[in-house]
């Protein structure tokens, strides 16, 4: 048994210890700072020296600075250099990894790997990547470059590590990026799959919907047409070709202008290209020349079709044929006046024997003088319609011909009022009419109008007898308007008013008449340069107007 050493002979071994410590940091520090050549390492067959054969300061500088780890191998794979880098990559003292086995720090799962790349570093440089434990116990992934370099004694291995962390967290992120790129990708794909499947079913549902469409347009007796915004023709149905004659080359050359009869086409350009800047439905009758050069009255429409935003994508026109409607109304028109006319001299001849019957019976019993003037206001009722029926006829045969001339409106409605005081004495008027408007016109229609509308008025309100004339300036326009609260129009009474023959028809009111009054006053306004109007609400009333020009 060994003996035990004194006190004095241990604290000898520690003093030779520590200088063997100080020996070995100085030398340390010497081959960090480039002052010594060579080496001497006590290895397992005795001390051997190592030196490099170009050992230049500047060179060992830059190889202490590098970021990489930078070691030297000798052939048992002892390091016997290594810089700071890759001490501080493994997070050990510079002291305790030099003379360390490289392999110490290479993890288990890349040693065998790692051991048959230093044996064929020798023979050729090579690099692969290992992972590099520190002594915490964590792994950094590094590329270890390996090349043998001549020293005095023989070759050494020299090794650069550069630690891959940046640039496997790089490559994570590329390799996440492009599997997130594959999953749009195929998602794209996917997408656009099934947008080819519905293009090509839309495609399908499109051809059948128009040729659907084609059938039906090619079916119907009228004329249907399309057009784009721009007003150009892309489409004509069969009863074009087949009314017209011609084929759809000639009708582009031709222009479907050269159609309507010459009469019609200014106004139904000007309400077609209207229509097409308002948007609105475009709705004339005109005349269309057929193959055979006579001309047929047609009800033209067309309304447009918009998408989802509200823009419009094409129009949607048709043409009916209205000729022989037409015909039947012209010759009930002609019926109209003529009956008229017959019916006017014995209407006058009954007038002028019931004045005669009063005159003679003037000292008579009083109930025939009260049967004479029932029957004097019942021909009156029938003078006007006859009057009107007369002026029916007139302007539809474009003879509604009169004297014009300058006319104070005051004057002219001052004198309607006081008749309507007179006839209607159980309503209340009011007036604003003082100021002087000077018009072209004829007073006896004016006051046709003017009492038309005072009619309406009464003849519509049935609780509040209010009627309210007023007259104002708008622009270079005078206005005149009737305003009663009685039953008011709806939106399409309001479209249809001024229509002929139209009357308004409320279960709750039985109202005489034909509906001729207001469009006799319309086409009379019209006829003096003005325009009429209408504003109203159910149940609460309506306000007739119509606008002369101002002469000056």
């Amino acid at each position: 048994m060994e003996s035990l050493k004194t006190f004095e002979q241990l604290l000898d071994e520690k003093e030779e210890l520590q200088w063997k410590l100080e020996e070995a940091n100085d030398t340390i520090e010497a081959i960090r700072n480039g002052l010594v050549d060579a080496i001497v390492v006590n290895g397992d067959k005795g001390h051997r020296i190592y030196s490099l054969k170009t050992a230049d300061q500047t060179f060992r500088f830059f190889i202490e600075k590098m970021n990489e780890g930078a070691v030297t191998l000798n052939r048992e794979g002892y390091i016997i250099y290594s810089n700071t880098s890759f001490a501080s990559l493994v997070g050990l003292p510079l002291e305790k990894v030099i003379g360390s086995s490289f392999a110490n720090f290479i993890v288990e799962e890349c040693q065998e790997r790692y051991h048959d790349i230093i044996a064929s570093a020798w023979d050729e440089d090579c690099k692969e990547e290992f992972y590099i434990t520190n002594k915490r116990g964590e792994r950094t992934c590094c590329l270890v470059s390996c090349n043998a370099i001549e020293m005095e004694d023989g070759l050494s291995l020299s090794l650069i590590i550069t630690d891959l962390t940046s640039q496997k967290e790089t490559q994570e992120r590329l390799r996440s990026q492009n599997l997130q790129l594959e999953e749009a990708h195929e998602r794209s794909e996917q997408m656009n799959d099934r947008l080819e499947v519905t293009v090509k079913e839309r495609t399908v549902d499109l051809h059948n919907s128009r040729e659907h469409f084609k059938l039906l347009a090619n079916n119907i007796t009228q004329i249907a047409w399309t057009n784009l915004p721009n007003g150009e023709v892309n489409f004509y149905n069969d009863r074009w070709y087949e009314y017209t004659g011609l084929s759809f080359d000639e009708t582009m050359e031709m222009g479907g202008q050269s159609i309507v009869h010459p009469d019609d086409l200014e106004n139904t350009i000007q309400k077609y290209q209207q229509a097409l800047k308002s948007g609105d439905i475009f709705e004339i009758e005109s005349r269309f020349k057929r193959y055979d050069n006579t001309y047929r009255w047609h009800l033209n429409r067309a309304v447009p079709h918009r998408d989802e935003t509200g823009e419009i994508v094409f129009w949607i026109g048709t043409a009916t044929d209205i000729d022989d409607q037409k015909r039947e109304l012209e010759r009930k028109d002609e019926f109209i006046g003529v009956a008229s006319h017959e019916l006017k001299t014995p209407l006058t001849s009954l007038k002028g024997y019931l004045q005669l019957m009063k005159m003679q019976m003037k000292n008579e019993s009083p109930l025939f003088s009260t049967y004479i003037a029932k029957a004097n206001i019942v021909a009156n009722k029938l003078q006007h319609l006859v009057d009107d029926l007369l002026d029916v006829s007139k302007i539809n045969a474009g003879r509604l011909d009169y004297l014009l001339e300058e006319i104070n409106l005051r004057t002219v409605i001052d004198t309607c009022v006081d008749y309507a005081v007179h006839i209607y004495h159980t309503f209340s008027f009011e007036i604003d009419n003082k100021t002087d408007f000077i018009v072209k016109g004829n007073s006896e229609r004016i006051e046709q109008v003017l009492m038309n509308l005072v009619n309406n008025a009464v003849k519509y309100s049935t609780t509040d007898k209010r009627v309210i004339i007023k007259t104002q300036k708008i622009g270079d326009d005078v206005r005149v308007s009737i305003t009663d609260f009685g039953i008011g129009l709806s939106e399409n009474q309001k479209k249809k008013i001024f229509e002929r023959f139209y009357r308004v028809e409320e279960k709750k009111y039985l109202i005489s008449g034909l509906g001729m009054g207001l469009y006799i006053s319309s086409q009379i306004v019209t006829t003096h340069g003005g325009t009429v109007g209408v504003e109203s609400e159910l149940s609460k009333g309506s306000t007739f107007y119509f606008d002369l020009p101002l002469v000056g």
